[in-house]
């Protein structure tokens, strides 16, 4: 109802409570159960409720973040030559791109690398491997060549402390000493941050989003015990912390952590008897949420993390290129990536307005679930010894581990959806074997390995693509229909999404008026699977007859059935090779049908 009091519109009704709604909603529903009917619950273990009204609106959380106009548009220059890097550094600048990340694993000449560059102007972030602090060094000095004013000098460096120790299980305690020695050297430079605190690999290594925000603050924890012991004021390291995020595709729960991480930020610095300072936070859309299989599908996925991270009121964004995932992105993919941020931010003006989401009931009850949540698990692996202590235990590991599972079933059950991947398959798309995940050959269990999601899924569609390249010959599948129209329409539309998935080739729908002519037609056809699509009514009735026909005809066909038939020990024992429906595991399934059409297929 409108507040004005000049507008009479609706007054004489009253406002309806809470309360009356679930009354409302309990009546509509007929006995079932309210959670379980409407009530989400998502792998934070937070419970997501299907409205929200001002009854709900909890103590906002202040996380003194304000607008996205100045929000940093990132992309990444990785070369091998200071030349080249400066050639691609300037077209990104031309194409819209306000912050550019160097990757530089060698020495380089930091007055050819930034050659034409506004120094004033862009923000120059660097990710150094070697030399940290000579190369520092030289910057610093074009700095003052330049007369770049002290405040002006916007970036990062990232030596890669705690994203190397996660991915490769090794500590290098020298980088401590190098990070003291950047923190001296930029002292009079409070926009150039260098205590670059990561925790892209847990989100990309299948951690929720609880984990991500705990175990980046129990990271930054450890890296602040470490300097202080060195000696390095506690002001100063916050005013240099510089963090690194990924985003994930849930979008109202990504918008929720970058506030609620922020919020938790503020709220550890207060025990350090910290209550003001400047830190950045840079994201960076995940690995995890991207596929090899139908790739254009991720510039949707990039969009809406993009998206999340705005109204999360982020600092910066790097989008990296669709294909980034399995091809060096080209001069194309990567300007489209830098477009999405541009878009967002400039046309649909999320640039414009100053903390969008606030008064959101919703995301507000997230944020401080989501909060309180990341807390406590911080406080446990504090309480266990901390961060170092724990990721060497591989408690941590464990603990997202579990999480990645929980992630991969649910996209295998096909609960958890990801377009190309494990539904709506693109089924005129050609790919290469050698794209797609060969298996996992590392066993350790101490280390966190970025990964796609997709990636059992893609080993599916892999087997079946070396089959296609050693014989020349993919496997065909029929979808034989009859009996009830809907059901045996809804049964085959299921069944070209679901064996889509393989990269079989799928026939168009055949109806046939008479079981016994579908059977026969099917068993002597050019085929290789068989999947019988009606109703349940129909397969009651006559679908045995239609196994016992067909395997009369046919022994080596894979048959199999669209639904779940109350009779199927009985039809297994005619022939049936199994069913597919709502409940199938994509990956278990397949992977079944593609052991015997390793034994049937005649080539």
């Amino acid at each position: 109802m409108m507040k004005d009091k000049k507008n009479k519109l609706f007054s004489e009704f009253n406002p309806a409570t809470k309360q009356e709604w679930m009354e409302k909603i309990t009546f509509d529903l007929k006995g079932t159960d309210f959670n379980k009917k409407l009530v989400w619950k998502n792998l934070n273990n937070i419970k997501i409720q299907p409205f929200y009204r001002d009854e709900d609106e909890t103590l906002h959380l202040k996380t003194n973040r304000k607008t996205s106009s100045n929000i940093v548009n990132y992309r990444t220059i990785i070369t091998n030559s200071d030349l080249k890097g400066n050639k691609q550094a300037l077209i990104a600048i031309k194409e819209g791109i306000t912050g550019l990340i160097f990757k530089i694993k060698k020495g380089f000449s930091v007055v050819n690398l930034l050659n034409k560059i506004d120094i004033n102007n862009v923000y120059i972030s660097f990710i150094l491997e070697t030399n940290e602090i000579e190369f520092v060094k030289e910057y610093l000095n074009l700095a003052k060549k330049n007369n770049v004013p002290s405040e002006k000098l916007n970036g990062f460096i990232d030596v890669k402390l705690i994203s190397e120790y996660l991915t490769t299980g090794t500590l290098n305690a020298s980088k401590f000493d190098v990070i003291q020695e950047l923190i001296e050297l930029t002292k009079n430079y409070p926009n150039f941050k260098t205590v670059t605190i990561s925790g892209t690999a847990y989100l990309n290594s299948g951690a929720n989003q609880t984990q991500e925000i705990a175990y980046t603050l129990n990271s930054m924890v450890f890296v602040i015990d470490k300097l202080t012991e060195m000696g390095i004021k506690l002001k100063s390291i916050f005013n240099n912390l510089h963090f690194h995020l990924a985003i994930g595709s849930e979008y109202f729960i990504e918008i929720a952590k970058f506030k609620a991480f922020n919020y938790l930020l503020y709220k550890i610095a207060a025990k350090y008897d910290i209550k003001k300072f400047s830190h950045v936070l840079t994201v960076e859309t995940s690995v995890w949420s991207k596929s090899v299989t139908d790739a254009h599908t991720n510039l949707l996925r990039a969009t809406t993390e993009a998206m999340s991270a705005i109204l999360g009121n982020v600092d910066g964004i790097l989008i990296d290129a669709y294909d980034n995932e399995f091809n060096e992105s080209s001069d194309f993919s990567s300007r489209i990536a830098g477009n999405i941020t541009t878009i967002l931010k400039e046309e649909s003006y999320f640039g414009k307005v100053e903390n969008p989401v606030d008064g959101s009931y919703y995301i507000e009850n997230i944020t401080s679930e989501l909060a309180a949540k990341a807390l406590e698990l911080f406080k446990f692996i504090e309480d266990k010894g901390c961060f170092y202590q724990c990721f060497e235990g591989e408690l941590i590991q464990q603990q997202i581990a579990e999480i990645r599972q929980q992630k991969i079933k649910l996209i295998s059950k096909r609960k958890s959806i990801m377009v190309g991947v494990n539904k709506y398959p693109n089924l005129m798309e050609k790919i290469a074997s050698t794209l797609l995940f060969n298996g996992d050959k590392t066993n350790s269990s101490k280390i966190l390995k970025p990964r796609r999601a997709s990636l059992e899924i893609e080993t599916i569609r892999r087997t079946t693509e070396e089959l296609v390249e050693k014989t020349g010959k993919r496997p065909v599948v029929e979808l034989i229909s009859y009996g009830n129209l809907t059901m045996r329409k809804a049964r085959a539309a299921f069944s070209y999404d679901f064996i889509g998935v393989s990269g079989y080739k799928i026939q168009p729908e055949k109806s046939y008026n008479s079981v016994i002519n579908a059977a026969e037609s099917s068993a002597k056809s050019d085929s290789d699977i068989v999947i019988i699509c009606s109703s349940d009514e129909d397969y009651n009735k006559t679908v045995l007859s239609f196994v016992q026909t067909f395997r009369k005809l046919n022994s080596n066909k894979i048959l199999l059935i669209a639904g779940a038939p109350a009779n199927i020990n009985e039809l297994t024992k005619a022939g049936l090779d199994g069913c597919i429906n709502l409940k199938s595991d994509i990956i278990t399934t397949i992977s079944n049908i593609q052991e015997k059409i390793q034994k049937t297929l005649k080539f």
